[in-house]
């Protein structure tokens, strides 16, 4: 384990600037090594993402993709004209915060909403070292999201709203479901895409509406877990629930498939199914290097 993955004193229950801020070097450590392309008497320029931005229209021509047709402009003029579209130079990486409160929790290291807080960080250092412009959003009826803006102006203000969101479970949070209608909203094509969520709240997700994100943007799901949830201890657990105590005994049989059927099986199924939509997932527990996401394969958090 890192050195900065390591807490102290009271660290880990809630996230601070402090250790957002320093996340940055291990975020950009793995920044890819870029490919620069040269125009005929151009400066070579940076193309980034699979995003085209419109540029102008002009009379459509034989041979011109008939799907680029502007429709408004033709009826306008009478005339016939297609869109012209250019690689965007800048593109947006959103964070989508999940604030439900089963991420207010933890076991090992720290609770799932600080690990949520530091994945989000690593997210916005390694877009902003790609020249991406980085914006944050949560399902909230009342906050507006952080807008999209570049460098390290633009990642403090998401790292300043992650450490807010996830203090303490807030008073407003509408779900999931609603943060990712707004993300709808805002993202263009060829953004990415990273959902920051507990396996629970994806429940109440459509499947289509993943498929529809990732027509248009590179989306990453991270699936915050703790330890206790994936491979709990088989023994007699105590828990408080609702101000009252539960006792479990984990080492039952039976106690044991219905754990795995309210905690495991729900990871294992969108392991499953969201790459089939054009989602990447990736398990981060508690536990874990906060960056460890970014790994094309991660060791299976099932079997620890």
């Amino acid at each position: 384990m890192k050195q900065h993955d390591i807490p102290s004193g009271d660290a880990g229950v809630v996230p601070t600037l402090a250790e957002l801020v320093a996340l940055r070097a291990s975020a950009q450590g793995r920044r890819p090594r870029r490919v620069r392309h040269a125009s005929a008497g151009q400066s070579p320029s940076l193309l980034r993402g699979r995003g085209m931005e419109y540029a102008e229209s002009r009379e459509y021509t034989a041979g011109d993709d008939a799907r680029h047709i502007d429709w408004r402009l033709t009826a306008r003029t009478g005339r016939a004209h297609t869109k012209l579209f250019q690689a965007e130079r800048e593109r947006l990486s959103l964070v989508v915060a999940d604030t439900a409160p089963a991420l207010y929790f933890g076991t090992r290291v720290r609770f799932k909403s600080v690990q949520a807080a530091r994945a989000g960080a690593v997210a916005a250092w390694r877009a902003i070292g790609e020249g991406d412009r980085i914006a944050a959003l949560r399902g909230s009826l009342r906050e507006p999201p952080v807008p999209p803006a570049g460098g390290a102006r633009g990642a403090l203000r998401v790292l300043d709203a992650l450490v807010r969101w996830y203090a303490r479970p807030p008073d407003d949070d509408a779900g999931l479901a609603t943060a990712l209608d707004h993300a709808a909203r805002v993202l263009r094509p060829g953004a990415r895409l990273l959902v920051l969520a507990d396996v629970g709240s994806l429940d109440g997700i459509p499947r289509s509406r993943w498929t529809g994100l990732s027509l248009h943007a590179e989306v990453t799901v991270v699936l915050l877990t703790d330890p206790l949830e994936t491979a709990p201890p088989q023994a007699r657990l105590a828990f408080e629930a609702e101000g009252r105590r539960i006792d479990l005994d984990l080492a039952a049989a039976a106690q044991r498939q219905r754990w795995h059927a309210r905690f495991v099986a729900p990871v294992e199924a969108m392991l499953a199914e969201l790459p089939g939509r054009g989602v990447q997932v990736r398990t981060l527990a508690s536990n874990m290097p906060s960056d460890a996401w970014l790994q094309p394969r991660l060791p299976a958090v099932l079997e620890s």
